[in-house]
């Protein structure tokens, strides 16, 4: 980092070659200041002739020409210059609680589709919208004065109410939607509230391999330590014995997610009986994250806030995205008695306050859909599912069938590379298809390096496209060979 002081830096009229340093291009790029009026006027006070102009990237600093800097006025703070020598360009900085995490996977397998013109099976966003009525209420509360400025921070009553009574059809479970419920900025940040706001630095967290990747990085920021318990193909079953030794006196917390992403499971009563057993004995809460609640195929969502005992140490997260094909609008929610509230409001106080006003409005539409909406959905979805695991298992892919969610997983060893990620990159950039390698969603990155995740959260035509390029295109070996 180069240190400048008024007093010594300026623009000289003339040169003494061994009192300055000239500055190469890739130097000068990094002398830049923030932007605004006040950077602006720091410019002209230190340099009057110097040329400023602004960069969309770095904001205010000098014009893309030679720059001569006073040697004199060249500090060293670590960053690597010297009167002999240019400034070298500056490392990424990152907090060290945060340095293990690697950027996220869906930013760069969606960024590669758009470059390769691929069709997107990696994240799980849809490619059409959701209800028409829910997106009029949307507009009917943008035009209607009141509805457009700050909500109260844990949501309008009348989401809230929505919320308390779209959980209690469910689970049989009342909540005072004024004292146990909490609108988000979708279930990502309810899944942050919760973590910064009940989760203690040292604290031991059990997640299910394979996991969404919020989970490792939000439990990352508050310095908790996390014990793995890993689900295999092809049921992906809890291990009994591995999930009772990952417990221990010092266990806060245990995160469910059911239905799971990305293996499409759900959890079993006996599964979640174990569990809760399992949270009384060590004194242990769960959070659980029921994203994808309405998008069951195959046997029974159960919520764990619903078994004796449980309510009072369970914070059950959910949100609108998946259900309703919103996912841009980012209205999620957590319930959880008072004393887990608490913490929860803290957190989310600070993170983002309250959430979009008029969106809060449609959502109160959207949780007011008749039965027959999500029996329509689930009906529309497994049309969908079935074109996707057909076409894969056409194509030679061994296909682990989802009992939930909008997500397959299939095994890709067949097609001969080394590992998922390999296996995703040449899908995308000759084949024309974009999917996910889930090994980075795995504690031991191993276990999923033979995995490719596949969403089905797209429109018939689309899917049906995709598994066209790989008949075309995608070929094991043997095939290639002969």
């Amino acid at each position: 980092m180069m240190l400048a002081s008024s007093c010594s830096l300026q623009w000289p009229s003339s040169l003494d070659p061994a009192k300055v340093v000239v500055i190469g291009e890739q130097a000068r790029d990094n002398l830049a200041f923030p932007r605004g009026i006040v950077a602006r006027r720091l410019l002209s006070a230190l340099w009057p002739s110097l040329p400023c102009s602004r960069s969309p990237v770095a904001g205010w600093g000098i014009r893309r020409q030679p720059l001569t800097v006073m040697a004199s006025s060249v500090v060293d703070d670590g960053g690597g210059l010297s009167a002999d020598s240019v400034p070298k360009a500056h490392a990424p900085q990152i907090s060290r609680r945060l340095a293990n995490l690697k950027p996220t996977v869906f930013t760069k397998f969606s960024v590669l589709a758009l470059e390769h013109n691929a069709i997107n099976l990696g994240q799980g966003f849809p490619n059409f919208d959701g209800p028409e009525y829910i997106k009029e209420a949307a507009i009917e509360a943008i035009n209607t004065v009141g509805k457009n400025q700050y909500a109260r921070g844990h949501g309008i009553p009348a989401l809230n109410a929505s919320i308390a009574e779209r959980f209690n059809k469910e689970t049989g479970l009342t909540v005072d939607p004024e004292a146990e419920v909490t609108v988000t900025s979708g279930c990502s940040e309810a899944i942050a509230a919760t973590m910064i706001g009940l989760i203690n630095s040292g604290d031991e967290v059990i997640l299910f391999s394979p996991f969404y990747d919020s989970y490792e990085a939000t439990l990352a920021m508050v310095d908790a330590k996390i014990k793995s318990v890993t689900l295999r193909p092809p049921d992906f079953a809890v291990p009994v014995e591995e999930l009772k030794s990952a417990f221990s006196s010092n266990t806060r917390a245990i995160l469910v997610n059911t239905p799971h992403n990305p293996t499409g499971k759900i959890f079993s009563r006996t599964e979640l009986e174990l569990i809760a057993s399992l949270c009384k004995e060590h004194d242990a809460l769960a959070i659980s994250d029921e994203v994808y609640d309405k998008l069951v195929f195959e046997g029974e969502h159960i919520s764990i806030a619903s078994l004796e005992g449980m309510f009072e140490r369970t914070i059950t997260l959910n949100s609108l995205g998946k259900t309703f094909s919103l996912t841009g609008w980012k209205i999620g929610w957590a319930i959880a008695p008072p004393h887990l509230t608490w913490g929860i409001r803290q957190a989310h106080s600070y993170i983002t306050f309250a959430v979009a006003t008029p969106l809060q409005w449609a959502t109160v539409a959207a949780l007011k859909s008749p039965d027959s909406y999500y029996e329509e959905l689930v009906e529309e979805y497994s049309a969908r599912k079935e074109i996707l695991i057909e076409g894969l298992k056409d194509v030679g892919f061994e296909v682990y069938e989802p009992k939930g969610t909008y997500f397959v997983m299939a095994d890709h060893t067949p097609f001969g590379f080394k590992d998922d990620t390999e296996f995703c990159e040449y899908l995308v950039k000759e084949v024309g298809v974009a999917a996910i390698p889930p090994s980075c969603f795995y504690s031991n990155p191993d276990d999923g390096k033979h995995l490719v995740r596949f969403a089905f959260c797209k429109d018939v035509e689309t899917i049906k496209e995709a598994m066209g390029r790989l008949k075309a295109k995608l070929k094991r070996p043997a095939l290639i060979s002969s």
